[in-house]
């Protein structure tokens, strides 16, 4: 696989994302985060961005719920190149009526390479990392390179 070189700049694009069980957690880690976050550009989906964006007083731009398709628009979003951070708080006890797009939505941040983090610790040890308050230089898989050597793509 060939790649190419992106920088991901100072100010981030940060997705936010936590299944039901998992928003009050994300909020309190929102808070405690809160002058971290006011430095880049945050989404999320519905419920979970009004609430963060109502107990930190920072503005979220707010997407459809998860369920009604929020996840696939943060996917859109990431292959677009227009969301370089996932944080997606989800719940790995509850089913999930939406499961599908819960793994195109993970699936599609591994394909294009960019920062996950599933839980708090991970959140809080990718928020003190000095990646996320300077500028990052990613590699990013070049598909059109790929398509070009290997089309259909195989495996």
């Amino acid at each position: 696989m060939e790649y190419l070189q992106s920088i991901m700049p100072k100010r981030k694009k940060i997705a936010l994302v936590a299944h039901d069980h998992k928003k009050a957690e994300l909020v309190e880690w929102a808070k405690r985060h809160r002058d971290t976050l006011a430095a880049h550009e945050l989404s999320a989906t519905g419920t979970t961005g009004s609430l963060v964006e109502k107990e930190t007083r920072l503005p979220v731009q707010k997407l459809r719920s998860g369920p009604l398709g929020g996840d696939l628009e943060i996917g859109a979003l990431i292959s677009e190149g227009n969301i370089d951070v996932l944080v997606f708080f989800w719940d790995p006890l509850a089913a999930q009526p939406h499961d599908p797009d819960v793994r195109a939505l993970l699936r599609i941040a591994v394909v294009w390479n960019i920062p996950v983090v599933s839980n708090m610790a991970s959140a809080d040890f990718l928020f003190s990392s000095p990646f996320m308050m300077g500028e990052y230089q990613r590699l990013v898989p070049d598909y059109e390179e790929r398509k070009r050597k290997d089309w259909p793509l195989r495996g």
